[in-house]
């Protein structure tokens, strides 16, 4: 084995330290990777693997190596980080010029995926969260941190903390989960993480010791103590918080206080939203593809800044429970709506703003260049005249907007510093303004006008000494000096020093030319110097700044989606909803918000919604299938949550009165990896509607029970719209879609059950959904007439037909035709209670062996007599 080099001892020991990073290790202009670290880095980034030991003859002794330019590192450790590695990026930490021996070097960052913070690895409209999660014996609560803009919140609950906490993993979708002992061990916690969000878990160890973490929150947040932060009830919240922040600390290594403000999550502030209506609803993502294009946020999203796109999405996953919040936010749609003057210049100033929360964030830790800066005080600069264009609106949003501060102060002076087109690099100078400092301009002027100085010097010198042949000249060995003939030796002024004595010439020096020689030579080095220094000051200046301009940020974020609300209710025909805590759902004339908008070429029939907390409870709907039903019941629920988040709705009018909590069970679908059918997954999600939902709820049921025996399907689909029409179990507003007309007759049987269908109408063998729904119960479900539309062989149809034909003359008599080996029989199906009442009389305690052999016999001769 080939002794170490004193790098590569260097490089292990450090190695050593950050075992579960990838090591990106700076030599000279590149990052290079040693050993394991080179392998894993050539194989994912499809780079060459080499070796500096080729004089050793063993291949397997041979260190491996690859290496990606420092300059271009951050497109190969985006591909790494999508991947889920953590890259540990260890820098020289001193000048290797000035160095003695072995320049030193250390960790100056751990780039994790839920702690990214360049652009370039970042989506502009989507929050990049890391998580913490803490769980114990008696509670759990749950952190979030976009360590990119310094957005910081925490939840914590008391009572079924998993569930809660899942639905706020749902509603965040973290890429990185720092989990508590409790948390890790939680199977079901750590299933949904890593299967259904993707998320890269770390185990949190010590980090989430409640003094430990009450110290560094309150650090933090610059708090007397904890009660000031809103959790001194809430020690759980306190440890997740706490332990998110020490991990934020330990891999980022840099100033964080851009995360200056602790937002805590209390109850009656959100309405809470399970992952399965989430998906099912489609709020965000599409369900067939999971894009952007196809959800509820693709319709409402026009806005024009990246601050204001990850806010509209958090309103849309965040629809508020307060009365106030949410008139208050309509009021402010509503006046940008009346005003389309002002709101076109407003979306024209917006277009021209960039990300202001994230180069703040970056300013702070210290990776803002001179491009970042600049962009900043332009962005910054926009805020006066928007707030000009909002004068006199009567909003208390709006108003607020206007009186933002404008933080002048700091655009002028980034104004003022930074020049038009700044370098990419903050070392190599170029990115001051001229004008700016006395010292660099003059450094400048020498940097490129030393020719002209050093002639001016000559000729001045020739003046004073009468000599005309003075020459000034440079060579590497000397610098500069004078070159005087020896036949003017008599007229060399006593000051001049002689350098060199040649056979035609004198070489001298004098101070001013010395001093004219040291400026020369440094002067880059000194303007590159200085302007580094100066660029510190105003970036640290700015980051002094932050909780200003994060205000100014959130301003501007603010006025953005507001102004996407309403121009998309402008464009779409919505209305103003009324919004009170009536329990009343009425709603006129209204529309799926993202169908009408995918299928513009068929006109989109709008339709009516009333139900309420007393004789409108639940609303069973039949009709064939493909008919809307899924479609009409969708809409409700959407047009409820967008009515909650202060956006206008597509109807002709709407009162909404308050729900806590939206449930969907829509669709099939099966978690084969989990070991759970369609029918399962049904029920667990039924169950849990069941046991979360309130009589301030909104459920959407569709087609509870067909995933089993129709008769099974049957009884628990009639169960469990009686436990939900109910008050003293449950008494939520219902949406019931079924093809059990059978349900029908709870109409009147039930308190508060109202019958709904939708029309269909059939024209020979063809069938004509109408999508309009009606009072009363349908009379068919079509479902042969459907599976024609589907595009079904016409022999199986006709088949189908003869089928349904033998099936409604008698079940007795199809089933004798052709009875199916696999079919379920109860003991009913034989038409006497001769069998039932036999084994009901029997004792088992005293029945021998050889009685329950004969018992089996005679009773499976009356089955088969039968």
């Amino acid at each position: 084995m080939a002794e170490l080099t004193p790098m590569k001892r260097q490089y292990n020991e450090i190695k050593s330290q950050y075992s579960d990073c990838l090591l990106f290790f700076r030599l000279g202009d590149f990052y290079e990777m040693f050993d394991e670290d080179a392998i894993v880095a050539s194989r994912e980034l499809e780079l060459a693997l080499t070796t500096r030991d080729r004089n050793v003859e063993n291949p397997e002794e041979r260190t491996p190596m690859c290496g990606v330019p420092y300059h271009s590192c951050e497109a190969y450790i985006a591909r790494l980080i999508a991947k889920g590695y953590k890259v540990a990026i260890c820098e020289q930490t001193e000048d290797p010029a000035l160095a003695k021996g072995l320049v030193s070097r250390e960790v100056i960052r751990i780039i994790t995926p839920g702690t990214v913070t360049e652009s370039s690895m970042l989506e502009e409209g989507r929050s990049n969260y890391a998580c913490s999660v803490y769980l114990d014996e008696t509670a759990g609560a749950v952190s979030f941190c976009d360590v990119s803009t310094g957005e910081f919140c925490v939840a914590g609950f008391d009572k079924a903390p998993v569930t809660h906490i899942l639905n706020e993993l749902g509603r965040f979708q973290p890429r990185e989960a720092i989990l508590s002992t409790g948390a890790a061990e939680n199977e079901e916690l750590r299933s949904f993480l890593t299967k259904k969000l993707d998320c890269l878990i770390e185990n949190g160890d010590g980090r989430f010791d409640y003094m430990k973490s009450a110290a560094r929150v309150c650090e933090q947040f610059h708090a007397p103590d904890i009660d000031s932060l809103g959790l001194a009830d809430d020690s759980a919240a306190v440890c997740a918080a706490g332990g998110l922040l020490s991990y934020i600390i330990e891999t980022q290594k840099f100033d964080i206080s851009h995360i200056n403000t602790l937002d805590v999550f209390s109850a009656g502030r959100f309405m809470e939203l399970d992952y399965a209506t989430r998906r099912n609803l489609e709020l965000t993502e599409n369900l067939r593809t999971g894009e952007k294009k196809g959800s509820l946020l693709w319709v409402l999203d026009k806005t024009k800044t990246p601050m204001g796109g990850r806010l509209l999405r958090a309103w849309t996953e965040r629809p508020l429970l307060s009365p106030v919040a949410i008139k208050r936010r309509l009021a402010a749609v509503q006046e940008l709506y009346s005003d389309n003057v002002a709101r076109g210049e407003i979306i024209e100033i917006l277009r021209n703003i960039g990300d202001i929360q994230r180069l703040v964030g970056r300013a702070v830790y210290g990776t803002a260049n001179g491009r970042d800066l600049l962009a900043l005080g332009n962005y910054c600069a926009a805020l006066p005249a928007l707030s000009k264009l909002l004068e006199g609106k009567q909003s208390l949003m709006l108003r607020k907007i206007a009186e933002t501060d404008p933080v002048s102060h700091i655009s002028e002076l980034i104004m003022r510093a930074i020049c038009d087109e700044p370098p990419f690099s903050v070392r190599e100078g170029g990115i001051l303004r001229k004008g700016f400092s006395e010292e660099v301009d003059s450094l400048r002027n020498v940097r490129d006008n030393g020719a002209q100085m050093v002639s001016m010097l000559e000729q001045r010198e020739r003046e004073r000494t009468g000599i005309k042949k003075l020459k000034v000249g440079y060579n590497r060995v000397f610098g500069y000096y004078i070159d005087i003939p020896r036949s003017f030796s008599e007229n060399v002024p006593k000051e001049y020093i002689r350098r060199q004595t040649l056979s035609t010439s004198e070489r001298f020096v004098t101070d001013e030319l010395k001093e004219l020689e040291n400026t020369l030579l440094t002067a880059k080095d000194r303007l590159a110097e200085l302007e580094f220094r100066f660029f510190e000051e105003v970036r640290l200046r700015v980051a002094s700044e932050v909780g200003k301009i994060q205000t100014v940020a959130d301003a501007i974020a603010e006025l953005d989606a507001l102004c996407s609300l309403a121009e998309v209710a402008v464009r779409n025909g919505y209305t103003m909803p009324e919004v009170d805590l009536s329990g009343t759902l009425s709603i006129t004339a209204g529309r799926h918000p993202v169908v009408e908008q995918t299928q513009r070429d068929t006109l989109f029939v709008p339709n009516d919604t009333f139900m309420n907390i007393s004789d409108d409870r639940v609303a069973i709907i039949t009709g064939p299938n493909m008919a809307g039903k899924s479609t009409y019941m969708r809409q409700t629920a959407l047009i409820v949550l967008m009515a909650q988040m202060g956006s206008f709705v597509p109807a002709k009018s709407a009162l909404i009165g308050i729900v806590d909590r939206v449930f969907t069970r829509i669709g099939a679908s099966d978690d084969l990896a989990g070991g759970r059918s369609t029918f399962m997954v049904e029920m667990i999600e039924v169950a849990d509607i069941l046991k979360y939902a309130t009589g301030s709820s909104l459920i959407i049921l569709d087609e509870i029970g067909r995933g089993t025996s129709t008769y099974d399907g049957m009884a628990i689909a009639r169960a469990v719209l009686e436990f939900c029409a109910d008050r003293k179990k449950l008494g939520a507003k219902t949406l019931f879609a079924t093809h059990y007309h059978e349900l029908s007759a709870l109409e009147g049987a039930l308190e508060g059950v109202r019958n709904y269908s939708i029309t269909a109408k059939k024209r020979g063998s063809d069938l004509i959904f109408l999508r309009k729904i009606v009072r009363g119960a349908a009379d068919d479900s079509y479902g042969i007439e459907v599976a024609k539309l589907a595009g079904v062989p016409d022999s199986v149809i006709l088949r189908a037909k003869s089928c349904l034909k033998e099936l409604e003359s008698g079940p007795q008599a199809a089933v004798s035709k052709q009875e199916s080996p696999d079919a379920q029989l109860s003991f009913s199906d034989f038409g006497s209670n001769e069998i039932t009442g036999r084994l009901r009389d029997i004792d088992l305690d005293t029945l021998t062996p050889i009685e329950a052999m004969n018992l089996l016999y005679e009773l499976k001769k009356k089955v088969d007599a039968c």
